[in-house]
């Protein structure tokens, strides 16, 4: 598979790559905080939105049929790499949406095995 670099990349390919970035570093966050306040007991309302988050990421990812679903689009606008072969071998990356569903299904029972104080 042919790696463009960022300077080779259409304008078009370069906004969705910003976007999904975007996106996985606000699932990421939202993962942690959903540990974070699974281990201190701790709820409010940006737990809420952590939650509602992850929530919106699951959905989209099983609407992909187990991929995210901006890698079509990607894809499409001359951007074949995916977002998470960015950063780890392709072995991990395709192990990644699976670790992250099974870490984030763990985070969600142990917010409701550690209620708060």
């Amino acid at each position: 598979m042919s790696r463009p670099i960022w300077s080779q990349l259409r304008p078009g390919a370069k906004r969705v790559r910003v976007a999904h970035t975007a996106v996985a570093i606000v699932g990421l966050s939202s993962l942690g905080y959903v540990w974070a306040c699974a281990l201190t007991h701790r709820r409010d309302r940006m737990l809420g939105v952590a939650v509602i988050a992850l929530a919106v990421q699951g959905l989209a990812v099983v609407l992909g049929s187990g991929n995210c679903p901006l890698g079509p689009l990607q894809r499409r606008l001359g951007d074949p790499v995916p977002l998470f072969e960015l950063v780890l071998p392709p072995r991990a990356a395709k192990a990644a949406i699976p670790a992250l569903a099974a870490v984030t299904l763990g985070g969600v029972i142990a917010l409701l095995a550690r209620p708060p104080r």
